[in-house]
């Protein structure tokens, strides 16, 4: 895959002021890209300006569930890469009209845009692998079967359908990757809900202990962000496809116990709160033969070499990610009343 195909192409990335859609776009500027950024700077989504500070990119601060705005810019992309959306699983629960209009509604307003102004547009969609819920079996392939434990993976599952359903009349040209549990640079630190790898390197940079949920002995793969960016990269310009859908995973296999300990000295095991059993998905890691035919795709950064990387990021830049201002918008109870109004507005 030539990647050079990249140079001057105009591409855009939703959520690009988000952890994941950040890196993307920095990559996609260093790949000489015209890269323009849409970002609604959601409250507790972990959108943060200074992810993409200083990089030669154009930033739109906009709602996709009010998309009009964005026809033009819409029509110029060569390849939309979505990551829009909601990732945290708690939140979902706790407001799952909320999640409903983030990772759903928005989903189809903007895509129906998507078709009408730029129709057949390669997308690269950012699923999870929460759809899959408890695993029936590892590592999960692609055919294992959909059970989502929360509202998010429900409704990032409907946004997945969206995007299939629409490729298959022809109207789009979609890709979707479903991601496991991705760490590094400009990952969300003090933002709740957003994953245990960044209460994790939190806790870690700060000195403080980190507690885990159980014996410890749970399995997940996280995968370095910049792998999981070459497979954004790659799913954008990839030829005569015969999935559409690629399960994206980490480099190796891993207990929550080692996770922790190779991101910190200060480990502790605690009992598992009860009301967070139900939606624990025990061990999960994943089966990336799809993505490897498919778009040439292997993670190749270890979890020791990863974590190496990301704790001297942050060292370099903590009070960007760890500061005052930012921390009062961890929590969502002060705007989870705003729900019912989003929702009336988004199907109005």
């Amino acid at each position: 895959m030539d990647l050079r195909q990249y140079e001057r192409l105009p591409v855009l990335v939703t959520g690009g002021l988000g952890f994941i859609g950040s890196n993307l776009a920095i990559r996609l500027a260093e790949l000489g890209a015209d890269v323009t950024v849409v970002d609604g700077l959601v409250v507790g989504c972990g959108a943060n300006r200074a992810n993409v500070a200083g990089a030669k990119i154009e930033v739109i601060e906009a709602d996709l569930s009010e998309p009009a705005p964005l026809e033009a810019v819409i029509a110029k992309a060569k390849i939309i890469f979505n990551l829009a959306g909601e990732i945290s699983h708690i939140h979902s629960m706790q407001y799952p009209e909320r999640d409903l209009q983030i990772n759903t509604v928005s989903q189809l307003r903007f895509l129906e845009v998507c078709r009408r102004v730029n129709h057949g547009v390669r997308v690269v969609y950012a699923g999870t692998r929460q759809v899959f819920g408890k695993p029936k079996y590892l590592p999960v392939d692609e055919q294992h079967p959909i059970r989502p434990v929360d509202y998010n993976g429900v409704h990032k599952y409907a946004a997945t359908m969206y995007h299939l359903m629409m490729s298959d009349l022809g109207d789009l040209d979609a890709v979707v990757l479903r991601l496991t549990n991705v760490y590094g640079p400009r990952m969300s630190l003090n933002v709740a809900g957003q994953g245990f790898l960044g209460v994790f390197f939190r806790k870690a940079l700060l000195g403080e202990t980190i507690t885990i949920f159980g014996d410890g002995g749970q399995l997940r793969d996280p995968a370095y962000v910049d792998d999981v960016v070459d497979a954004f990269v790659m799913a954008g310009l990839a030829e005569r496809l015969t999935e559409r859908q690629c399960n994206i995973g980490g480099f190796e296999a891993l207990t929550l116990s080692k996770i922790a300990t190779a991101i910190s000295d200060r480990v502790e095991l605690v009992d598992f709160p009860e009301h967070l059993k139900a939606i624990d998905i025990g061990s999960y890691h994943t089966d990336g033969s799809r993505a490897k035919s498919e778009l040439g795709w292997v993670p190749r950064v270890s979890f020791k070499e990863g974590v190496k990387k990301t704790l001297e990021f942050y060292r370099a830049r903590l009070d960007q990610y760890l500061n005052a201002e930012e921390s009062l918008r961890r929590e969502l109870p002060e705007h989870a009343g705003i729900e019912r109004r989003l929702i009336s507005k988004a199907i109005s």
